[in-house]
């Protein structure tokens, strides 16, 4: 899969009031591919057509830097060579989220499971699961301790790879939430898979969202993430979820049909909803969120 090549992403943007108190013209409504998925944007201001190919150049440009599907992009490089020097930003930085959320998740949040992730992906392909000794393989060429992480070089031991899958549709949207308010515009919902509010609707109220198993949320300068097990599976029989146990190195056995957290960033709910997956019950999930301000569980249901 790409960064969401399973996912819808969906932008909405608009500003309240315009100076002097006129309200926005319809502004642009934009269909199209991005992030591998199908994607809607709109925007309800004068210049909707621009800050529609802003958006649409910068998601392409952290594609370049975050994507696994991208030859070329940073992190296949990082993952082919083992090193990339000067490292850009972007990468540095959700790598860097990522092992805080990792030490504060007790290894349960894990990047360097591509060896493993790719493992089953390859053993679904052939029509049947690892062993355990092809397994404890993949593991053994894990380990964030033997991630080297600094503004001029990131490096990898041999036979290690990183995946960002778990944090980077989140990050995503913080990038694009930015750049959206660098131009202006206050009440912005735009969901990569992930969603990320900045301020209210046009109107004051929160953004509502529905969630996967009922229920719902209202989302005001904050963001939500929803992660299942089952979510996506290597298996047409949808046995083994894509979601793997940096233990076992068995895909989860959740106790969670799905599980859904709030923060006030999008990779960092990602993150710790794909950790909170690998929890066994509700007060785990919560000593984990308390070591994280603003993160908030939002639903966890229990497997039936």
């Amino acid at each position: 899969m790409t960064l969401s090549r399973r996912r819808f992403l969906s932008i909405t943007a608009a500003v309240a009031l315009l100076p002097g108190g006129l309200r926005a013209q319809p502004g642009r409504h934009w269909v199209g591919q991005a992030l591998g998925a199908r994607a809607s944007i709109r925007i309800d201001h004068p210049e909707a057509e621009a800050i529609t190919s802003r958006c649409l150049a910068e998601i392409d440009r952290l594609e370049n830097i975050l994507s696994l599907y991208r030859l070329d992009s940073a992190l296949v490089r990082l993952n082919r060579e083992g090193a990339v020097d000067a490292p850009p930003f972007e990468l540095l930085d959700c790598l860097s989220l990522a092992g805080a959320v990792h030490r504060t998740s007790d290894g349960l949040f894990d990047p360097t499971v591509q060896p493993l992730w790719s493992l089953w992906a390859e053993a679904a392909v052939a029509g049947h699961r690892p062993t355990p000794t092809q397994r404890r393989a993949a593991l053994e060429r894990g380990g964030w301790d033997r991630v080297r992480l600094d503004s001029g070089r990131i490096a990898l031991e041999p036979g290690m790879a990183l995946t960002l899958n778990g944090i980077g549709q989140g990050y995503v949207a913080d990038r694009v939430a930015a750049l959206l308010e660098e131009e202006g515009l206050s009440n912005i919902l735009i969901d990569t898979g992930e969603l990320r509010a900045v301020g209210s609707r046009p109107d004051g109220a929160d953004w509502p969202v529905r969630l996967a198993d009922g229920g719902a949320v209202g989302l005001n300068a904050r963001a939500l993430a929803t992660s299942a097990a089952l979510g996506t599976s290597f298996d047409e029989a949808g046995r083994d979820g894509h979601i793997l146990d940096p233990r076992s190195g068995a895909p989860a056995r959740s106790v969670w049909r799905s599980v859904s957290i709030s923060a006030p960033s999008a990779a960092l709910a990602d993150a710790l909803s794909t950790a909170a997956c690998l929890t066994g019950d509700r007060r785990e999930i919560q000593i984990l969120l308390d070591r994280f301000a603003g993160a908030k569980l939002e639903a966890a249901h229990p497997r039936a």
